[in-house]
């Protein structure tokens, strides 16, 4: 697993990661809170975008990676 740093938002610009978001009714532009799965050749496995629910997504993301190694597609 690799991450990433991203000062000037360069990926999170690219991956729709940084933006325009609804803060408190109010347009402001800052972090859109998403997960992407990049396979080590470089495609864009499964991307959730706007992830809502903070506490419940690791679990989401945990079952999908166990489902995705059985299928063995990434390599």
């Amino acid at each position: 697993m690799v991450l990433l740093s991203d000062p000037d938002a360069t990926a999170m610009k690219a991956y729709k990661a940084y933006g325009e978001k609804t803060l408190y009714g109010k347009l402001v532009s800052g972090i859109i809170r998403s997960t992407v799965l990049i396979c080590p050749n470089g495609t864009v496995r499964k991307h959730w975008t706007k992830v809502a629910k903070a506490d419940q997504h690791p679990a989401a993301v945990v079952d999908y990676l166990n489902e995705f190694s059985d299928n063995g597609e990434c390599a």
